[in-house]
């Protein structure tokens, strides 16, 4: 992110170590890291990467770890291009949130003070709030950017900072780009100016922002509500467990929901206040099982119709549904979306204000199972790439040429977007569209499993599984290229015994048939590449725009859920296997 990647880490080390005033617990952890070169190493040896997805790191001292330093540094990178221009972007200021993690708070103000250095406004929120809410905050307050200091659903020992543009979405990568730029050239990290919190005050830099901004933001969500009857019917008797992970959630999740008429929820009191050791769970992720374990032990208590969990951050939501023999099960991030596609085009068309020219967006990697269900509606399906900025995009351009009415979004890691007063993925939004999806096979005496079969019964049933390798330190992003170029250059013809028709390869722009046919796809360029295979399965590889991972896709289907199961495990077989060979 700055500098010579080329310099030496030794070098840079000990311009932290010689550094008189260096931060007092940064300076504690660099003192205990002493004679240990490995960590040294990984700390100091490159700038913190700083993307689309803005940047995630470890919290600790060094350029390759999240401090206030690094915080600086970047926030000096956007004010600098803010500089360029002019007056009236510098008075619209930036709005900034931050979650429960550890230094969220703290990494929130050191940004506001650079920016007023700059003689930028800043609109600082009192308390942590969620992701989504900061996105709203943009487009509510029309400030020109947006700085969210979370880390999303990663370990507590992480911290994140993402940077909204003036329509409410991350930025796009022409415009992240450049804030880059200017970030590299900040090579001086202790030299970096910054306001004191008098004179942020004193000249009217900085405002402190609360109710007012949740309140409006709470009203737009009580929009999502598409049935206001059956919400308030069912949901004052519904029993449901809530959770928030110990983030951000519990506030606005609790008087959204109240808001919808639901009173019967139940929010887990072990995880219901905001707590950066995320004590009662290793990865405070609602993908995982454990993250349900509370919940499940209050649900079976309660015998809750359903569990639902937000991360730190809200911006995403996982669900766990009550079986027939009273267990409960996960749902995956494509179920969930089906279930609530499905229910937004359904409810709409009953009530006659389903739009002609309704569609909904997804990723590329994201199941096919919603586009079945868009097109028996008669509505579109347009896919997008991995980033829910290129979602926001499309509902842009939708609004700006009147060419479709945007109906849903989402992602198959678990985001989703109903109403686009928000451009990023919306837990609370989806929080309150989703209970009262419950109360609609509620009253129809099922669950949302039940819910769940019926769909697929009616479109087939779908699987998907996504497979995640690891590969951190100095050698990992090598280890990831590596296995890239080996999908792109040797890959099978066939997986489990179905061959291979055609190969996206998303960085080149063209999709190649087995026949030598290429055509070229109407997508941004990025490192992807996607398989289609004769039974309409498709595979894709992508390397993680946020952590040192790779991830491999698979989409399938079959007649019945072992059928497809079954083949789902046999295309992970062979994956695994060609990577490991």
């Amino acid at each position: 992110m700055n500098g010579d990647a080329t310099v030496d880490w030794k070098d840079t080390y000990q311009v932290w170590d010689n550094q008189e005033n260096l931060e007092t617990g940064l300076k504690k952890e660099l003192a205990a890291l002493k004679g240990n070169d490995e960590a040294l190493e990984d700390a100091f040896y490159q700038p913190m990467s700083f993307g689309t997805a803005g940047m995630r790191g470890v919290m600790g001292p060094g350029i390759n770890r999240m401090n206030i330093y690094t915080v600086r540094q970047a926030t000096e990178g956007l004010a600098t291009y803010m500089d360029t221009l002019g007056d009236d972007v510098k008075q619209r200021g930036v709005a900034i949130s931050f979650d429960s993690r550890h230094h969220s708070t703290e990494f929130a103000h050191e940004a506001a003070k650079v920016l007023g250095q700059h003689g930028i406004k800043s609109f600082v929120f009192e308390g942590l709030r969620p992701t989504p809410e900061l996105s709203f905050t943009v487009r509510h307050l029309k400030t020109f950017a947006g700085i969210m200091i979370t880390a999303s659903h990663n370990p507590k020992q992480f911290n994140g900072y993402k940077i909204y543009g003036e329509d409410g979405a991350q930025m796009p990568p022409k415009d992240s780009d450049l804030i880059t730029s200017y970030i590299r050239k900040v090579t001086d990290l202790f030299a970096i100016q910054t306001a004191d919190e008098a004179e942020l005050k004193a000249n009217g830099l900085e405002t402190i922002i609360g109710e007012d901004v949740d309140k409006a933001y709470l009203d737009n969500v009580a929009t999502v509500t598409v049935d206001h009857d059956l919400a308030a019917e069912e949901g004052k008797d519904m029993t449901f467990v809530f959770t928030p992970l110990h983030g951000t959630g519990r506030m606005p999740g609790e008087r959204a929901l109240r808001n919808a008429g639901f009173k019967n929820f139940i929010t887990v009191p072990e995880q219901a206040e905001p707590d950066g050791d995320f004590p009662t769970v290793k990865f405070p992720n609602p993908e995982f099982s454990e993250a349900f374990d509370l919940a499940i032990k209050l649900g079976k208590e309660k015998n809750a119709d359903v569990l639902i969990a937000t991360d730190p951050d809200a911006d995403r939501l996982g669900t766990a549904v009550r079986l027939p023999n009273g267990d409960y099960q996960l749902l995956t991030g494509n179920q969930i979306a089906a279930l609530m596609l499905h229910y937004i085009l359904e409810a709409n068309k009953n009530a006659g204000t389903l739009p002609a020219n309704a569609v909904a967006v997804k990723s590329i990697v994201s199941t096919e199972f919603a586009t079945k269900i868009a097109e028996s509606y008669h509505v579109g399906m347009i896919n997008v790439l991995t980033g829910f900025k290129f979602i926001a995009e499309q509902i842009q351009n939708f609004q700006d040429t009147n060419s479709h009415t945007f109906m849903f979004g989402f992602e198959e890691s678990y985001g989703y977007l109903i109403k686009p007063f928000v451009r990023d993925k919306d837990a609370i939004q989806a929080l309150t569209l989703l209970a009262e999806i419950a109360a609609y096979y509620r009253k129809q005496g099922k669950t949302l499993y039940d819910g769940l079969e019926g769909l697929y019964k009616q479109y087939g049933y779908f699987r998907e599984q996504t497979i995640q390798q690891t590969f951190e330190g100095i050698e990992g992003p090598k280890k990831i290229e590596a296995i890239i170029q080996k999908f792109r250059q040797a890959a099978p013809k066939s997986f489990a015994g179905y061959d291979v028709t055609a190969v996206d390869d998303i960085a080149k722009g063209t999709k190649t048939f087995t026949d030598g046919h290429v055509e070229q796809l109407d997508l941004p360029h990025a490192e992807v590449l996607k398989y289609w295979l004769t039974d309409g399965t498709w595979i894709a590889v992508r390397p993680s725009g946020t952590e040192p991972k790779i991830k491999f896709y698979i989409g399938t289907n079959g007649t019945t859920l072992d059928e497809a199961n079954a083949k789902l495990k046999k295309f992970a077989d062979d994956i695994n296997a060609f990577v490991a060979d």
